[in-house]
């Protein structure tokens, strides 16, 4: 318990200060949520979906907290200089865990469309935030920690029938001069008939040992179709805790696709509950490390209701003495029949040193489904890799041939053509071990 005292008295001496600067709606909710965690803790290896992270050592450091929402000192356009070419995106940042408004962004959003500070939004429309606020994000440690920490955040709110074209990319920036643990909240709200693609990506400026907190809370309508595409590029320094969870109604599509390229501890955990008949969705994540960087991805699907569809794809490659973990557990209930689910974790180790932890699930209650899943762990075929040199390809450019087809797989999901290409393009950096060598933000060197 000891890696928790310190958040317990730092609520309990400053829970007015937080309150302060923060919303009525988040607050409504944040008494609560201490009270989740004084019973639930943070959670150790013995929690079954935590056992390949430990959690309480990446906690234990005494870190800074900017519980007065002081603004860092930081122009994101300037921090920020690369983006995706050809890829025309309507773009917003959050500096460590507060919405950047400095600057309107260039680009106009359909009518009634919001992307805003959570914090403000959640003062203007108290209605909206506290009907879905904390609704589905509970029975977790972390989560508690974040909802009774966070002060700001990110709400995405999209209006029944409209339909955004044009991708939201938001950028996170990590920004400080010492050690800073942030507590980031987004909010997602998709209504019934409406459809919007995301794209979130997570920055370093500064050369600072960081630890961020981040829930996700995503609610997508009847008809309506949600993109979510999450790109990590930070540093060794990085240690990274999120929790994504989203409720989908009748007839609604979800793709959310995880990309983690350069960082230094990560933790992501999805949750996706299929409430509605013929909703479909498809997790997809692909994983590139080396050193001693770790990696674990956490999933659940369940499905609450009849002909629903579900896809699983994640791909490691882990160099080095680097650690991954895939678990993933799809979960049919009673009456869920016709349920079609498809979940699938492949992975290279390509040095002895390297682990790799894979724990494919499956909980049926349904007598009338259509399930499968399957894991692989080993290295790279020799056959393949001397049939290339035989040839007149060099050993090391064998072997960087065969990790990036196998890793593409992955990226050949991503429906923004733009997006894609370039991802395709950082994935052959970053085993060439280019990206590792650049600094700020690595991926405009």
């Amino acid at each position: 318990m000891s890696s928790e005292v310190q958040y317990i008295d730092l609520y309990r001496e400053q829970r007015d200060l937080i309150c302060e600067n923060s919303a009525e709606a988040m607050n409504a909710v944040r008494d609560a949520a201490f009270d989740d965690f004084q019973r639930l803790g943070l959670p150790t290896k013995k929690v079954e979906r935590y056992r390949y992270t430990d959690i309480p050592a990446i906690f234990a450091p005494d870190y800074g907290l900017n519980l007065k929402r002081l603004r860092i000192q930081v122009d994101p356009y300037e921090a920020f200089r690369c983006d995706v070419p050809n890829l025309s995106t309507s773009l917003y940042f959050v500096v460590n865990d507060m919405f950047y408004d400095e600057e309107k962004p260039k680009s106009l959003l359909p009518e009634g469309v919001v992307v805003d500070s959570l914090r403000k939004f959640a003062g203007e429309h108290p209605e909206i935030v506290s009907k879905y606020y904390g609704k589905i994000a509970k029975n977790d440690g972390i989560t508690a920690l974040n909802t009774m920490l966070a002060q700001d955040g990110l709400v995405v709110y999209v209006p029944k029938g409209v339909k955004v074209e044009k991708t939201v990319q938001v950028i996170n920036i990590l920004r400080a001069e010492v050690p800073l643990m942030l507590n980031r909240r987004v909010l997602v709200i998709v209504e019934n008939e409406a459809q919007i693609r995301l794209l979130f990506c997570d920055h370093a400026a500064d050369d600072r040992v960081f630890l961020t907190t981040q829930v996700v809370e995503a609610f997508v309508g009847d008809d309506a179709s949600l993109e979510l595409y999450c790109l990590e590029e930070t540093h060794y320094k990085n240690a990274r805790v999120s929790n994504v969870y989203i409720e989908q109604q009748k007839n609604s599509t979800v793709k959310h696709n995880v990309i983690t390229l350069h960082n230094g501890t990560t933790r992501n955990q999805t949750d996706v509950s299929l409430l509605g008949e013929g909703a479909e969705c498809g997790l997809y994540g692909c994983v590139i490390a080396d050193k001693q960087q770790h990696v674990d991805n956490n999933t659940l699907i369940a499905h609450h209701e009849a002909e629903c569809k579900s896809t699983e794809l994640y791909k490691y490659v882990l160099d080095e003495q680097s650690v991954g973990a895939f678990a993933g557990r799809v979960l049919v209930k009673h009456g869920a029949q016709k349920t079609e689910s498809q979940m699938r974790n492949q992975n290279l180790c390509a040095t002895r040193e390297a682990r790799m932890f894979t724990q494919p699930m499956l909980e049926i209650y349904a007598d009338d489904v259509k399930c499968a899943h399957g894991s692989t762990v080993g290295q790279l075929n020799d056959a393949a890799v001397f049939y290339m040199q035989q040839r007149g390809i060099s050993l090391e450019q064998a072997r960087l041939l065969l990790e990036i087809a196998f890793i593409n797989e992955v990226i050949d999901q991503i429906e923004l053509v733009p997006l894609r290409d370039r991802l395709h393009y950082l994935v052959e950096k970053r085993f060439r071990g280019e990206l590792s060598k650049c600094v700020g933000c690595k991926l405009c060197q």
